[in-house]
């Protein structure tokens, strides 16, 4: 999940893996999974950080071991 802010200024967590586009119109569009759409306050730029951030947490310690770590269970 990414932390965002509506435009309302409300504070809400969007499931990263169900966004499918975005789009800055000026003001931010997600377009997830389904096609429901979400105005945001941060930046186009902002949200691809935070969304990739979030696929890097998640996934990383899968797709590679780390020092130190045993490899994930087959």
């Amino acid at each position: 999940m990414i932390k965002l802010t509506r435009l309302n200024g409300l504070v809400f967590y969007l499931d990263a893996e169900k966004v499918e586009s975005l789009e800055a119109t000026p003001d931010t569009v997600i377009t997830l999974v389904g096609g429901k759409t979400v105005m945001v306050k941060e930046r186009v730029d902002m949200v691809v950080r935070r969304i990739i951030r979030y696929r890097r947490h998640v996934h990383a310690p899968f797709s590679r071991p780390r020092r130190g770590r045993a490899e994930p269970p087959e």
